[in-house]
């Protein structure tokens, strides 16, 4: 059922490249805690989003691509809904990709002055994939980016080719550890695994995506 005064809008947000014969019922399926969670009765009735503004849940068939800028009402139970989202993503997913997740508290308000009590809002980073390995690739890129820009302030960029070998011996390292564990068909797990990377962030609210 739809929910009211929620303490949260969820706003989910990534591109999922999709194998090319998954079939619409298919991301129906996958994508159904999400629109059960909305109170719908089936992804049609809740991929627009509940701002105008916002594509909302799309399949761009031609591409094999899955779009989502998607905001909804809901609590933190909204996070096992992803949970299940993820797992039947990763058996339609062709290549690794990420998912944004913004918790926005819907009782602060940042233009009040007088306001004492902080910001409620939570940011999720999910990655979803076929393999362990296509989604530590994905993580992997966007460490890498992240790495490069912050570091780019003070240093050449030819000088960070040796950061960038570092961060690829961690990643090497994580997945022969996975491997040893005999766990190579899980994802990965904990800080950055596909049960997502993140928590609360600060300095200020993240701003919302803008189309």
């Amino acid at each position: 059922m739809p929910r009211y005064n929620a303490p949260f809008e969820i706003h989910v947000h990534g591109q999922v490249p999709l194998r090319t014969d998954v079939t619409f019922n298919q991301i129906q399926d996958a994508l159904k805690p999400l629109w059960k969670y909305a109170g719908a009765k089936s992804l049609a009735d809740a991929a627009g989003s509940a701002y105008e503004e916002e594509p909302g849940i799309q399949f761009d068939a031609p591409e094999h691509m899955l779009q989502m800028c998607w905001t909804v009402p809901g609590d933190e139970d909204f996070k096992q809904a992803l949970d299940e989202m993820c797992m039947s993503l990763n058996e339609l997913a062709e290549r690794g990709a990420s998912i944004e997740i913004t918790f926005y508290d819907t009782d602060f308000d940042e233009d009040d002055q007088d306001a004492t009590d902080d910001s409620r809002d939570d940011f999720l980073m999910l990655f979803v994939g076929p393999t362990p390995a296509a989604i530590m690739q994905v993580q992997r890129d966007l460490l890498v980016q992240d790495v490069i820009n912050m570091m780019e302030r003070h240093f050449d960029a030819s000088e960070l080719n040796g950061v960038v070998r570092e961060i690829d011996l961690l990643f090497t390292q994580r997945f022969d550890a996975l491997v040893n564990s005999l766990e190579l068909g899980k994802p990965p797990r904990g800080p950055g695994g596909s049960g997502g990377a993140g928590g609360h962030g600060g300095g200020g609210r993240r701003p919302r995506h803008l189309h």
